[in-house]
């Protein structure tokens, strides 16, 4: 088979786990993005279009011009609806995406001409996102029966919601996000992937235990607690902090990997659970807090996590960093976890099970 993913980014490195699966499995693949990746993952065909909606000044420009369209939420008010349905908002929306697609237009025409794009049997849209908004790349697949995907990661569905099109047509639909499910009547679950196999678990703890925490986003995250309680506890010598942000993945990593504890959110500002920075600790068997609402205590009961929210966090952090024991069993436990669950190999079983039912030729 020939697959292809079209992304505006390569934002957390799955884009580049499923090439190499993809190839592994003795299929060919490749991948296009809109954007260069702003944690340096390695891109394929990389666009580098103008308008990069995903960069912080950008990004902050929109959620003020959403303000006047949704209050003060903003861009991060959900949307309505089931499936929540894309439409611009107003003047300054109609009018900057007009002239966006216009700019596009030329040098999506010439690389989907250059990449014989059209040429694929399998297209993975992530976020459920064409090229332009007219999702014409998309008419012109259905029109030759390709095989369409959507997969979705978050804030496309909760606050920009589908696009009208490509949600008509798509053959599936998927998600790592467990609350999304509520949020459209056609989406599958599918573990978020990771090469977990290439980092080894903890054996011991630093003399001075080491926290740390690595917000995309401070708000979803509900960083401002997190970064206070922690503070304290280092301003009282009791530990080491430290505040993963606004760096390549790679030094992320490397500093991610001395830590003993590692703390991803409390709170469900921005999605239920956990992502990818719980999934690399847990992959490095370090012990990792995040807030696990009931319904994915019912979802994964044997998950490793130290459940907090934003009532208990600092009991459980204050009462978890007296017993070593406890840190380095719940490490332990992660690690075999995420080895279980969220191996690359393992979560492309589970892809070509839907690929089996879409009738492709496995």
């Amino acid at each position: 088979m020939k697959i292809l993913y079209i992304s505006p980014e390569n934002t957390v490195g799955t884009l580049t786990l499923w090439k190499k699966e993809h190839e592994r499995r003795g299929n060919e693949c490749r991948t296009i993005t809109f954007f260069k990746s702003p944690k340096s993952f390695e891109d394929d065909i990389c666009l580098n279009l103008p308008f990069n909606f995903t960069r912080p000044a950008m990004a902050n420009v929109r959620n003020k011009v959403y303000k006047f369209y949704r209050g003060e939420s903003g861009y991060f008010r959900e949307k309505k609806g089931y499936p929540p349905i894309w439409e611009p908002e107003g003047f300054f929306d109609k009018s900057f995406f007009k002239i966006k697609d216009v700019l596009w237009m030329p040098i999506i025409s010439k690389a989907i001409k250059n990449y014989k794009l059209d040429k694929f049997d399998v297209y993975h849209f992530e976020s459920g996102m064409d090229f332009l908004k007219n999702e014409s790349f998309v008419k012109m697949l259905k029109n030759k029966n390709k095989k369409i995907i959507c997969h979705y990661h978050g804030e496309d569905l909760r606050s920009r919601g589908v696009m009208p099109f490509i949600d008509k047509v798509s053959d599936l639909n998927l998600t790592n996000e467990l609350d999304l499910l509520d949020k459209h009547p056609n989406l599958n679950y599918l573990f978020l992937p990771f090469e977990t196999s290439k980092f080894s678990g903890k054996t011991s703890l630093n003399n001075k235990l080491r926290i740390g925490h690595a917000p995309t986003n401070r708000f979803y995250k509900g960083s401002n607690q997190i970064i206070r309680a922690c503070e304290k506890l280092k301003m009282e010598g009791k530990i080491e902090f430290d505040l993963i942000e606004n760096v390549i993945n790679k030094e992320a990593l490397n500093r991610k990997s001395k830590l003993d504890i590692f703390i991803d959110q409390v709170g469900d500002k921005g999605g239920w659970g956990y992502g990818m920075n719980s999934i690399e600790a847990l992959s490095m068997g370090i012990c990792t807090l995040t807030e696990m609402n009931q319904s994915y205590e019912d979802f994964i009961s044997d998950h490793p996590f130290v459940n907090i929210n934003e009532k208990s966090f600092e009991r459980v952090l204050a009462e978890l960093i007296r017993n070593h024991e406890t840190i380095l069993l719940k490490g332990s436990q992660g690690k075999k976890w995420v080895n279980k669950y969220h191996d690359i190999s393992k979560v492309g079983d589970e892809l070509y099970k839907y690929y089996k039912l879409l009738g492709l030729n496995i």
